[in-house]
């Protein structure tokens, strides 16, 4: 590649090469393409995942200059990009080559017996990492076909990659649609405890498994005494964000002026968290496992406050959604650091309005429980004294000037959610 040559010209320049090479020629010009995308960031992948690019692979299928297996190689590759970097693009979804892809799913499931299986496992995938919508049609199929691939237990390289990409296509499926339970549930249980005990899937799978459920739980609560109290998510998941708080390299990068390529932990790291997201918007119940998730989630904020905006924004959200719902104690929050954490955290000189609406949106479920006496009905004195070492700290901290330095923001409205703040003295009178 010439110094003058971006990356996305490279790739366009090698799809057109494939026309005139051999199967193997195709593959090996194929695995150069897939070590450009994966070495593409944001911008750059959003440049290259276009309407062009797929119109283009599949009027070479349909004049049968590049072979299925081509196609399939060079598309696993730029789909698993796309869902790691959270990508929105609808290209494919609108693109002639979806079309046909979801014609030859519907094909392939008609033949029953003559079914090539491989065939319909490459074809679900290809549609699920590439697309941002899957026709209520195809769903059932997708699923099936996709958990069949998941639940292998060979632990040799090549069946745990095969998982992998199976269960981060499942993990993509849009949290609106309508799964059924009696397509997914036991497998996906079966999938997850299996691991628990023999360890056979890898980081990515895992977090996958439990983002395909997580999805589910969003539009099905009865799912919580499968998720917490059989599956055990909360210890599972504070090992896994422990795990990952030790191998990101948080100062990658530092005093460069824009760091545009995350590491492959960050973004384990973040679909995580988007996971816990969906976890605390929706669980309702306290679990004593559910402290060591939170203390998980402070000790994340604290590494990524300074260097990765994402992260750090994910952290409040998921510690705001365990507040409001009362997953754990004002207590305990206080044990972890958490509450300190966000009185340090507002009155820093570089927050804006979006992060400092998000901190005072925590901290408030914070202060409204601990007005709640009805939580300490027959523990007043704890109450008491746990509302005593929250008015010391923000005393420390100097909170209340905070407070009414914020006062003529909230009353111009610039805020975006301005109805959270229209009782903000209350943030005294809870104390």
């Amino acid at each position: 590649m010439t110094k003058e040559m971006d990356v996305t010209e490279k790739i366009i320049e090698l799809l057109h090469e494939l026309e005139h090479c051999t199967d193997s020629e195709q593959k090996q010009k194929i695995e150069e393409m897939n070590e450009i995308v994966d070495g593409m960031d944001e911008e750059e992948f959003e440049s290259f995942f276009t309407l062009k690019l797929f119109n283009k692979t599949d009027k070479m299928i349909e004049e049968e200059k590049i072979s299925m297996e081509s196609v399939f190689l060079l598309l696993k590759s730029v789909g698993q990009h796309k869902v790691l970097m959270h990508s929105q693009s609808y290209a494919f979804h609108s693109s002639s080559l979806n079309k046909r892809f979801e014609q030859m799913i519907i094909e392939e499931e008609k033949k029953k017996e003559e079914r090539n299986e491989k065939l319909l496992i490459d074809l679900c995938e290809c549609t699920v990492l590439l697309s941002n919508e899957i026709s209520s049609e195809l769903l059932s199929i997708i699923v099936t076909c996709l958990l069949k691939v998941a639940l292998k237990k060979d632990e040799n390289e090549e069946t745990q990659k095969e998982v992998e990409i199976a269960l981060l296509a499942l993990s993509y499926i849009e949290i609106c649609k309508s799964v059924k339970q009696e397509w997914y549930l036991n497998e996906i249980k079966e999938i997850i405890k299996y691991h628990q005990e023999h360890h056979n899937l890898t980081h990515l799978a895992y977090q996958s498994a439990w983002q395909f459920l997580m999805n589910r739980f969003h539009f099905n609560k009865s799912l919580d005494e499968v998720i917490e109290n059989e599956l055990h998510f909360s210890r599972d998941a504070t090992k896994e964000l422990e795990a990952l708080i030790k191998c990101v390299d948080w100062k990658r990068g530092k005093g460069e002026e824009k760091r545009k390529k995350k590491n492959k932990e960050e973004l384990f790291l973040f679909r995580w968290l988007q996971t816990l997201g969906i976890f605390f918007f929706h669980w309702r119940l306290r679990n004593e496992e559910c402290v060591g998730l939170i203390s998980s989630v402070v000790q994340v904020f604290r590494a990524s406050k300074d260097d990765n905006r994402e992260i750090s924004d994910k952290c409040i959200f998921c510690m705001g959604c365990a507040a409001e719902n009362r997953v754990v104690e004002n207590e305990d929050l206080l044990k972890i650091g958490a509450v300190d954490l966000i009185l340090e955290e507002m009155q820093g000189p570089t927050l804006d309005n979006y992060f400092l609406e998000r901190h005072m949106k925590c901290l408030f479920e914070d202060f409204r429980r601990l007005k709640n006496a009805e939580d300490y009905k027959n523990e007043e004195v704890k109450r008491k004294a746990t509302k005593r070492k929250v008015f010391d700290k923000m005393e420390e901290e100097g909170f209340e000037d905070c407070i009414i330095g914020l006062c003529h923001y909230i009353c111009l409205g610039e805020f975006r959610y301005f109805s959270l703040f229209e009782n903000y003295p209350e943030y005294f009178v809870y104390l």
